[in-house]
């Protein structure tokens, strides 16, 4: 039978009474993190690739493509644009030696385009239209330097002329 501590044990009146031990002393938060971080890449998992993926991939790939799935030892890529798909096609053995330097059992991979949910949306028309320079509203109006028409100022800063000059440049 085993016996309590002295600190866990209070006596009343002829009686024993067992409290809880002490909780253990708070870690710091960058201890934890740490300790999760090895605990990913001891498991072999998903979650160390992307922890390690910018240094393994390297800066230039790294924001373009991303693991995506890891099973049986493939590892499943996808990239963001066909150039990009390729060239992780090209860097291929060197990808595989970096994940085997940094301790990831990936034997194969596997590449594909994958577009991220994540993907910057596309304007509104009717935010690009709010800050069109031919807005007088927004920018005010001026005379064009070159053929003294009144014009709005957003099209004379950006083209340094009305808009009807502006064509007449790029048709000549």
């Amino acid at each position: 039978m085993a016996v309590a501590p002295d600190q866990q044990r209070r006596r009343l009146l002829g009686l024993e009474i067992l409290q809880q031990a002490p909780p253990a002393p708070a870690a710091p938060l960058s201890d934890c993190l740490d300790s999760v971080s090895r605990q990913w890449r001891r498991d072999g998992g998903l979650a160390g690739l992307w922890q390690d993926w910018p240094a393994i991939a390297g800066d230039q790939l790294a924001p373009h493509c991303r693991p995506l799935s890891l099973r049986r030892g493939v590892l499943t890529i996808g990239a963001s644009h066909p150039q990009w798909r390729q060239a992780l096609q090209y860097n291929r053995l060197q990808l595989l030696a970096a994940l085997k330097s940094k301790g990831h059992p990936v034997r194969d991979l596997r590449i594909q385009q994958h577009h991220s949910v994540n993907q910057a949306r596309l304007e509104s028309e009717a935010n690009i239209w709010a800050r069109h320079p031919s807005r007088t509203d927004v920018h005010g109006m001026g005379t064009c330097p070159s053929c003294g028409r009144p014009a709005p100022n957003g099209e004379i800063k950006l083209w340094t002329v009305c808009g009807f000059c502006h064509r007449q440049r790029l048709s000549s």
